[in-house]
């Protein structure tokens, strides 16, 4: 093998990313985020265009919000340690969005008062916490993909 072809293969890609287009991946989020509060209205039986309207809208400002507040720390180490892979993204958004969402719908995993319930009560309200967040972990997931995508350009290494 050519001197010059061992030096290409052994190049590895590197993930750069600018201000700018953290920014645009940040509206994007938040966008897409907004739409899971339009088809949540949806779903609940809302057909007002302006309420959808202002659903989306105020889902969007409150995502935006949260991915910053929760995803961007976490995003950041990540970026600092050199993970910046697309599945990265996914993994943040997946899990971040369990672990809200479990939280929330399991009175802070427990450490809140909590009504009195059986053992099996809790364990059913445990479930449907784990079920309805892995859906919402899923669409979080993607969306971090395309957070990534918009983010992050590759460069080399070399």
């Amino acid at each position: 093998m050519e001197q010059g072809n061992r030096r290409a293969v052994r190049v590895q890609r590197r993930y750069d990313m600018s201000i700018d287009r953290a920014g645009l991946a940040l509206g994007a989020g938040s966008l897409l985020a907004g739409g899971i509060v339009l088809g949540l209205l949806l779903l609940g039986g809302q057909r007002d265009p302006l309420g959808l309207l202002g659903g989306w809208l105020i889902g969007s400002v409150f995502s935006g919000i949260a991915i910053t507040a929760v995803g961007g720390p976490i995003w950041l180490a990540l970026h600092v340690a050199g993970l910046r892979r697309a599945w990265h993204a996914a993994l943040v958004g997946a899990t971040t969005a369990t672990l809200i969402f479990v939280g929330a719908q399991t009175y802070g995993f427990g450490m809140v008062g909590m009504p009195v319930m059986d053992g099996r009560t809790l364990l059913f309200r445990w479930l449907s916490a784990l079920a309805s967040s892995a859906l919402l972990a899923l669409i979080a997931a993607a969306i971090g993909a395309v957070m990534w995508r918009i983010a992050y350009r590759r460069g080399m290494d070399g």
